[in-house]
């Protein structure tokens, strides 16, 4: 059965486990088409289709990040039905490690594992004022100013832009009205913790804070590259990935032979 909430670009039904990867701002699914052919044969990218966006487009994005989360739980606890993991960059961090509270809340199911990538940890304050409430032109430079990624040819085509600009909108409308919970328990599972060498908005220090998050494992590692490090390090990273999430997968049942 379709679930509008997930894109497998490379559908695996037998795969053992499953990685659900939560985009950056405004981003859709599309961004992880690649990485099926990156990771191990038997961990099927599930890769998350906010609305607003790419297949979703005809619905309205959500400016809410609690809507988000109850949203897309309900959407995809059903996929929850064998071993899973987490990835998140920039905001799909954020609701990566916002849905893995969620769940632990419930009393699960709960990741194998949660890597957030590009994104300082909760407790690390942001200094720069909010950008949802710019009109246009000045929210485009802005948010191009503090992380880059808007490619110069979306830039000079206008309905291009104007299609983009109502989920970009409503997603940092979502980050930026976000209040941290306090008080809540810290989540069972390992964490990594992602990032660019030259990514001013998650540097180390505001990584390793997301070591606060868990009471599991955890580690971080920075790649080379600036907050959108992911296309030009995609070698490196999937192969991290993939001993990363090695534990997932469940040893093959031994052949009996007759």
């Amino acid at each position: 059965m379709s679930n509008a909430w997930v894109r497998r670009f490379s559908p695996r039904p037998q795969a053992r486990a499953r990685l659900f990867c939560f985009a950056h701002a405004g981003a859709g699914a599309s961004v992880y088409r690649l990485w099926p052919s990156g990771l191990p044969a038997d961990l099927e990218v599930c890769a998350v289709q906010l609305p607003g966006r790419e297949t979703r487009l005809h619905e309205p994005a959500l400016t809410d990040m609690n809507q988000i989360v109850e949203a897309a739980l309900g959407a995809l606890v059903s996929e929850f039905d064998r071993p899973f993991a987490f990835f998140g960059h920039s905001m799909g961090a954020v609701v990566a490690a916002e849905l893995a509270h969620a769940l632990a809340a419930r009393g699960g199911p709960l990741p194998g594992h949660l890597v957030v990538s590009g994104r300082r940890a909760p407790q690390c304050p942001e200094t720069d004022p909010p950008l949802h409430r710019l009109d246009d032109a000045d929210f485009v430079a802005e948010l191009n100013r503090r992380y880059g990624g808007i490619p110069e040819e979306v830039l000079q085509h206008e309905e291009l832009l104007q299609l983009l600009l109502p989920a970009l909108r409503a997603d940092l409308q979502a980050l930026e009205t976000s209040a941290r919970a306090q008080g809540r328990a810290a989540l069972p599972m390992p964490l990594s913790a992602f990032g660019g060498s030259d990514d001013d908005r998650a540097q180390r220090d505001q990584l390793e804070g997301w070591g606060a998050e868990t009471r599991g494992p955890f580690r971080v590692r920075v790649f080379p590259g600036d907050h959108f490090y992911l296309q030009p390090r995609r070698t490196e990273l999937l192969a991290d990935l993939s001993v990363t999430l090695a534990p997932l997968l469940p040893a093959p049942l031994p052949r009996i032979h007759a």
